[in-house]
């Protein structure tokens, strides 16, 4: 694979800044990821440099970048891809040292991965290895014969790792999804936090496959040694295409759960109950008599829309809470309303509160909220939300747990429109958990009508006497707590409310006036 290789790759969106005909030319023989000022201990001959320019400022610039480019050019790099997003755009000073180091410059843009990049060199050397004749790099024939009896026989991701790496000496490695939870990993090997194991996926830390299936960015498969070099790139896209031949027999009967999934969604949603109909749609996603159940709702697009997207972002996210204990199964679907996506899950035992937040409700909740920021990282385009029910004990509940999930999932909406979160019930207090289950469309007309008066006033006046309504309604309508908040005169306050009530027409004097302008003030 040569340089110019990566820039023809469409998906990668590498656009050059510098370099002749003849640096483009080089082959590539290894991928670096690196922002040490001073890395030419780390680097081998013939390899490209990814940098985020961390360690690059204005001041000093000049010197910092010749410094950078001399030590890459006396590794014997061939060419720096440096990233756009730390300053917006690559340096002219990095550009000016390229050139009088003669090193090929490419510029990464902010949504390309480096992990994307080291992807596609190691794919690129793999599909020219494996056009060779038979070498030392591919699987032994007893290996591969054993492999394919074990995946006849059901085995399970881990017991394939440690029967494909045997041979090796089983190095560490660990088989992770986007998100950073851990499938199987060899023996031996160290467990991974997901928020650590997804940090290591996105940071080109140690070599990464991606295991090739029919899945989406929320759950696709990577097969991740944390030490590089200790497998020749080969052998490692042979394991690979095994664990995706065992993912997609394990996903053989995904049509008949996803089925039964959406009538589980139907039965619980519909206006009446039809006890019969909900146990036996229980049954069929292997959730009937368990001792307790939640339900969550959850939108994943910038727009709520649903799919399988939305569909394998929940999944995913719920396999986390599966991890955590063992007692928790789920069925998920589309939920037809609003572009959402629903989830019951259920558990064992009811549980009565063990201290941590993961008994009432089993958890749900609680792990979601610590896992949901590790999928939103895998599109981060997207802004997943969601809201959880609180827990019911009998089938027969669920519905009224749909209500609660959609209630929460409206207040997760409103109070953080452009960003990713999970609510439920508990997270809603007073007012607030009134205005949160009232529709966008009302609570603009709401806002509009009590408040427009002040949104029509100048912009210096109208931020001025906003503030002053928020800070007097939260201090109790005290005029000296409001002042010294403020920083003003308490004959200022006075004065400003006194145009309050001019314009909107309400006497803050009065109980339901102040509610009526605290009410307007959450519609924002």
């Amino acid at each position: 694979m040569h340089v110019d290789h990566l820039l023809r790759l469409d998906r990668l969106d590498l656009s050059l800044v510098w370099g002749d005909e003849a640096l483009l030319g080089q082959e590539i023989r290894g991928v670096t990821a690196t922002d040490l000022e001073a890395p030419a201990r780390f680097l081998q001959p013939g390899e490209v440099v990814l940098s985020g320019l961390v360690w690059w400022s204005p001041d000093g610039g000049s010197d910092k970048a010749d410094s950078f480019v001399s030590a890459l050019r006396g590794a014997g790099a061939v060419a720096l891809l440096a990233g756009e997003e730390t300053h917006g755009e690559v340096p002219g000073e990095l550009a000016a040292a390229c050139r009088r180091h003669r090193i090929a410059l490419i510029a990464v843009p902010a949504h390309t991965s480096f992990r994307a990049i080291t992807e596609a060199v190691y794919l690129r050397q793999w599909g020219e290895l494996s056009r060779r004749p038979d070498d030392h790099f591919a699987l032994p024939e007893n290996v591969r014969l054993d492999l394919d009896r074990a995946l006849e026989t059901d085995a399970t991701a881990g017991e394939l790792l440690d029967r494909a790496f045997g041979h090796l000496g089983t190095p560490a490695c660990h088989l992770l999804t986007s998100s950073g939870r851990t499938v199987a990993r060899t023996t031996g090997s160290t467990e991974l936090a997901a928020p650590r194991a997804a940090e290591h996926l996105r940071g080109a830390h140690g070599t990464t496959v991606r295991v090739e299936a029919d899945d989406t960015v929320f759950d696709a498969w990577h097969l991740h040694l944390p030490e590089p070099g200790q497998v020749p790139p080969r052998v490692l896209q042979e394991i690979a295409e095994l664990l995706g031949r065992h993912r997609r027999r394990q996903d053989r009967h995904r049509a008949a759960r996803i089925a039964a999934a959406a009538e589980l969604m139907d039965a619980v949603g519909a206006p009446r109950v039809d006890a019969r109909r909900l146990h036996g749609a229980l049954a069929s996603c292997g959730l009937g008599d368990k001792a307790a159940y939640t339900v969550v709702v959850a939108d994943v697009g910038p727009h709520g829309e649903a799919g399988a997207d939305a569909v394998a972002a929940l999944t995913e996210a719920l396999h986390h809470l599966s991890s955590v204990s063992a007692s928790v199964s789920f069925a998920v679907a589309e939920g037809g309303v609003g572009g959402e996506t629903m989830a019951v899950v259920a558990r064992e035992e009811a549980g009565t509160g063990d201290g941590d937040g993961r008994g009432r409700g089993f958890g749900v909740r609680e792990v979601l909220g610590e896992v949901w920021p590790l999928v939103h990282a895998c599109r981060p385009a997207s802004t997943p939300r969601a809201g959880v029910s609180e827990p019911v004990t009998a089938a027969a509940g669920l519905n009224s747990a749909l209500a609660q999930a959609r209630y929460a999932l409206s207040a997760a909406r409103t109070a953080a429109p452009s960003a990713a979160r999970v609510a439920g019930l508990g997270d809603l207090v007073g007012l607030e958990m009134l205005m949160a289950g009232i529709p966008a469309d009302v609570r603009a007309v709401y806002r509009e009508t009590v408040l427009g008066p002040l949104l029509g006033s100048g912009r210096a006046s109208r931020a001025m006497l906003l503030e002053t309504l928020e800070v007097f309604l939260a201090k109790d309508c005290s005029w000296a707590r409001t002042a010294e908040a403020l920083h003003v005169h308490v004959n200022t306050v006075h004065y400003r409310v006194e145009r309050i009530e001019a314009l909107t027409g309400r006497d803050l004097s009065r109980l339901d006036r102040k509610a009526d302008l605290r009410a307007a003030l959450l519609c924002r």
